[in-house]
This record gives structure tokens, sequence and C-alpha cells, in this order.
């Protein structure tokens, strides 16, 4: 079985920027936290759930882009290269809860509304819109390039929305006594967080379960690898995404003749070029045969 890869030459993400992150993020969180409790303030006390639960993800994806540097060994052959993926996952999903968390809260207090001391909310929204907006930008880089940065990211970008929100909030409170205004924004904040998690919850969803990506075409791959002379057909094929950087094609290929390993060889580094220049994947596992007797299906499932 022949086996060739190609290596990304990605922005590699150190995590730095992200442990800063973290740090502004838990000063925010426990002064949102405090003032939230004085000044009666639901929508101060949910942006500042909301940043909790962002800390403990900032700090899931600091752990596990560290862990995914870690070398591969016997008994972990793919390292730990699936960790912030699964951070991901976990961020994502943990933006669902709190956004449920935050409806139930918003409804409870529509039917409650209550006086909010209205400076408590504006100052400290402030504080979180400038700590908020700096970490943004500190990760901006890394999100466009690694899942796990982008979960991060998101958490943040919809931390630092959600304080402006409630920074208009604590205005209106202030100058017109709307008070029915903060659970009205804490309810657009929880749906505004599901609507970002979905999306990112489904897509960590289909790395774990080890879906193709939705950008290639499993049938294009085998009509391009049998046009290679030699080839009779291509059978048994899986295509999968490790992580950010590897997208991995395993296949069985049917030769005409009875060809030399070395002939093999040329053929695969061949099939391995195409694949990566055409379809972007870069790691080619390839099973040669010749007169075998086995389902010639291209999907086979074991």
């Amino acid at each position: 079985m022949g086996h060739q890869h190609h290596h990304s030459h990605r922005h590699k993400v150190d995590g730095k920027n992200l442990g800063i992150s973290i740090v502004l993020n838990v000063v925010v969180t426990i002064a949102q936290m405090i003032g939230g409790l004085i000044s009666g303030s639901l929508s101060l006390l949910s942006d500042a759930v909301h940043n909790f639960s962002d800390v403990l993800s900032l700090i899931i994806s600091f752990l596990a882009n560290r862990l995914s540097k870690k070398k591969a060994s016997t008994n972990r052959t793919f390292g730990y290269k699936r960790a912030e993926i699964i951070a991901a996952f976990v961020n994502s999903a943990t933006l669902m809860v709190v956004s449920l968390f935050l409806i139930v809260e918003a409804i409870e207090r529509f039917l409650a509304p209550q006086e909010v001391a209205s400076n408590w909310v504006i100052w400290l929204s402030i504080l979180a819109i400038l700590v908020n907006g700096f970490s943004v930008l500190l990760l901006k880089k890394d999100a466009a390039v690694n899942m796990n940065m982008k979960s991060a990211y998101l958490h943040l970008l919809t931390d630092m929305m959600a304080s402006i929100a409630v920074l208009v909030g604590g205005l209106l409170m202030k100058f017109y006594a709307i008070f029915w205004i903060d659970p009205l924004l804490t309810l657009i904040i929880a749906l505004y967080l599901i609507y970002v998690g979905y999306d990112l919850l489904k897509e960590s969803t289909k790395v774990l379960m080890l879906f193709t990506p939705k950008s290639i075409a499993v049938q294009e791959i085998v009509s391009s690898i049998c046009e290679i002379k030699g080839i009779k057909n291509v059978h048994h094929v899986h295509v999968w995404q490790l992580n950010e950087e590897e997208i991995h094609l395993e296949a069985h290929v049917d030769f005409k003749e009875d060809i030399k390993l070395s002939e093999f060889d040329v053929i695969l580094e061949g099939i391995e070029e195409l694949v990566y220049h055409r379809h972007g994947i870069n790691h080619v596992n390839i099973q040669p045969e010749f007169g075998k007797c086995d389902t010639k299906k291209i999907i086979v499932q074991d």
C-alpha cells in the first residue's frame, strides 16, 4: 500500500494571543458579575455569564492548541491533532446551552420588570467593549486559518456585540427609564449566540464524524484518477478531514496490468500530485490491486 503526503505551509497558531485574551476576559467577567449584582441588571449579568462561559471556552481552546503540538506515538499515531476540533465542538455547544439559559431568564424578567442602576451598566459595558474589541483584533489572523481559534474568536466577537447592546440599553434606562429594554436585549443576545454557534457546531461535528469536506466531490476525484494511464478503476474510497491542515484520501486502485512495484511508485506520485493540486488533498493512501475479486463500488460500507 502506498502512502504520500504534502505538508501544508499555513500560518502557524502559537496561542500567545489567546492567552492574553483569557487574562483580559477574566478581569471583565469578575467586574460584570459584581456590577450586575449591585445594579440589578439582567442584561449585564447575562453578559457576565456569557463572558464566563467564554473564559472557560478560551481556556479549552488554549489547552487544545497546546495539545495539538504534542508528537505522535505508537499508541497515539495521529498525536493530538484533533484536540482543536474537539475544542471547537465543545465551545460551540456551550454557546447554544448558555443561549437557552439566557432566553429563560429574559422571559422571566419580561413578566416582572425591575428597575436597574444604569450607571454600572454603562461603565462596565464600555470596559467590556474595549477589552473584547482588543481581544478580537488579537485573534483575527489566527481565526482565518484555524477552526479552534475561530470558535474563540466568535465567542469574543459576540461578547463585544452583546456589550454594545448592553451599553445602548444602559443609556436608554438612564435617560428614558425604559427598563423592559434590559430583558429584550438579553433575548436578542441569546438568539444571536444560537445563530453564530450553530454553523460552527455543524462544521466541527462533520469533521469529528469523518464526513467528506463539502468542497470535495468524490466522483470527480475518481474520474480524475481514472484518467491516468494504466488504471482500470478506483473503488472503496474514503475522504476525510483530520484537522484544519490535513485532508486524507484512502482508495483501492485496480490496474489493467500486473505492473512492477517501481512502476506503481511512479503512478502513485502522479495520483498524489493530481489530487493535491485539483482537490487540496495532502495525504494519499492507495491500495494497488490487479484482478482481485472484491466489490468495485466507489463507496463501501464496512
